[in-house]
């Protein structure tokens, strides 16, 4: 996994939290459901980075 890959996928989850705690504070179920779905595929882009990984092991 390359360092990028490592930064971008964490700005996307830390990004995923800030939008669903917005959501959540503000009351507006929308944005919320976007930071979850934010996070979710920060999470899913992490697991393929590291199935690659071992792979070129």
């Amino acid at each position: 996994m390359g360092l990028d890959d490592k930064i971008d996928n964490a700005s996307q989850d830390t990004a995923g939290k800030v939008k669903e705690g917005v959501g959540r504070a503000t009351d507006n179920e929308r944005l919320e459901a976007e930071g979850r779905n934010d996070q979710a595929g920060a999470k899913l882009k992490q697991a393929g980075e590291k199935i690659k990984d071992a792979f070129k092991s």
